[in-house]
């Protein structure tokens, strides 16, 4: 027994050890937890500095508008394809990215987009014209459309079954956070210099992935036994017992290669409709229920009311931060159903709110309450958006889908995500000036549709493995 004991101390040969070596049989336990999460939390740290690269690429394009058309002499034309090509390139990632990150895993993916982001901000840093600052937007586009999906998974299929919620939804808190940066660091910093700024995540990144495991699953997948093992080990900890999990993995792995890889068309079959009508569905909720039109176009609509658009940007972007931190903290606790449930419930309030104001001001009624209507309407949509729609859409993708099927899947349901983007932001100021508070109703109709959506077809994920919770669905 006692040289059992002694093995570990001697392999670790960390001098301390031998003196607290009783206190540290008693601490065995805490010990344990202690050891075996900080590898989960440092990994997960790494992988998020993709979400706020992604947050920093959105943020972009808002405070240097003046100043790039100012200097580069581009035409309002010109400037909304630099704005826009962002999701065209975000799409192309997306379609991509399951398919990168099955071939060269989790790791090679995040590594691929860095590279594609560093590459897009050196482009527009240098840029003397048009071409370059587009080619720029566009890579970083594809960057973020590949981060888009890599780190929600990746993030997943590390984290123990009880912190994986708020594991994966600290994706939504760092893009929340990027793009705040980008506002912020955008009232001091010139475009170039804040292309430059950009750069630090990816670089923090690609230094951090030199310290942490690939995803055991996607080792187990390819059929890495020896990795598999190492790689489970050291994220779960030398003390841990890792043979329960292993088995579930290998089990659910041996159920899977029966399947064959899914194309694309294989995700109509019957046995997979459901987790990929959910996935997909839910990405249709976050996105055409109006929040790419309100968050681009925030400023024209203060400004149109009469408010201060600073203000009312700056106080929307910090609330989204806050309460998208809120829904980490809340999303293993209450569970993500409940959460989806009330989140949508506020967006219906929310553009309500905002329908009504523009109601009063069309038809010259309460004009003095205009502004505050709209302030309210607008802060209580980011931040119901913020509590649920924001990030566990995400988080719900990155569990439900079956390893076999999860690359096609999850390349559908973002390519879904950035195409919702692109039509919601597209046909914004063309519904505003059909009717503005018919669009805001127009909106508050889907999101209403979204709460029948999620109550019909959304199960409860929090607290199962993932291979449960897929056993669950595609009976």
């Amino acid at each position: 027994m006692k040289g059992e004991v002694r093995k570990p101390l001697i392999r670790n040969s960390n001098p301390h050890q031998h003196h607290h070596h009783h206190q540290e049989e008693e601490n065995g336990v805490q010990r344990e937890n202690k050891e075996s999460l900080w590898m989960v939390y440092l990994s997960t740290f790494v992988a998020v500095w993709g979400s706020f690269e992604f947050g920093t690429c959105i943020g972009y394009s808002s405070p240097t508008q003046a100043a790039i058309t100012e200097e580069l002499n581009l035409s309002l034309a010109e400037y909304s394809v630099f704005g826009s090509i962002l999701t065209i390139g975000a799409m192309v990632g997306a379609v991509t990215s399951g398919l990168i990150a099955d071939f060269i895993g989790r790791k090679g993916a995040l590594r691929t987009s860095a590279a594609f982001c560093v590459a897009g901000w050196l482009s527009i840093y240098f840029a003397k014209g048009a071409l370059a600052l587009d080619f720029g937007r566009l890579a970083t586009g594809y960057g973020m459309g590949v981060f888009s999906y890599v780190v929600p998974v990746f993030i997943a299929e590390i984290s123990p079954k009880n912190l994986r919620g708020a594991l994966t939804a600290l994706n939504q808190v760092m893009i929340a956070s990027g793009v705040f940066a980008s506002y912020l660091m955008g009232t001091i910093l010139t475009w170039r210099i804040l292309a430059i700024f950009s750069l630090l995540p990816c670089a923090i990144m690609l230094i951090g992935l030199f310290l942490i495991p690939e995803s055991p699953r996607w080792l187990a997948k390819i059929g890495k036994q020896k990795e598999f093992q190492v790689a489970l080990r050291k994220l779960r900890g030398k003390e841990a017992d890792i043979s329960g999990e292993a088995d579930e993995i290998q089990d659910y792995l041996e159920t899977l290669q029966k399947l064959p890889q899914a194309k694309m068309l294989d995700l109509f079959q019957k046995r997979y409709l459901r987790s990929v009508t959910i996935g997909v569905g839910l990405m249709v909720c976050q996105k055409f229920g109006g929040l790419p039109g309100i968050l681009f176009y925030q400023s024209q609509i203060f400004v149109s009311v009469g408010f201060p658009p600073d203000i009312g940007t700056n106080a929307g972007a910090a609330l989204q931060i806050v309460l998208t931190a809120l829904s980490a903290v809340l999303i293993d606790r209450a569970g993500r159903r409940i959460l989806l449930l009330v989140s949508t419930a506020g967006l219906v309030l929310g553009c309500i709110l905002c329908a009504a104001a523009f109601f009063l001001k069309e038809h010259e009624l309460l004009l003095d309450a205009v502004p505050a209507f709209i302030l309210t309407g607008i802060l209580v949509y980011i931040g119901f958006f913020s509590i649920g729609l924001g990030a566990i859409p995400w988080v719900v993708m990155s569990e439900i889908f079956p390893l076999n099927i999860k690359g096609s899947a999850g390349s559908l349901a973002i390519w879904m995500n950035w195409f919702g983007s692109w039509v919601t932001s597209y046909t914004f100021n063309y519904l505003m000036t059909w009717s503005s508070y018919g669009t805001f109703i127009m909106y508050a109709v889907i999101n209403g549709l979204a709460i029948v959506f999620i109550a019909i077809l959304v199960p409860e994920t929090k607290g199962r493995t993932l291979e449960e919770i897929q056993a669950a669905i595609n009976k």
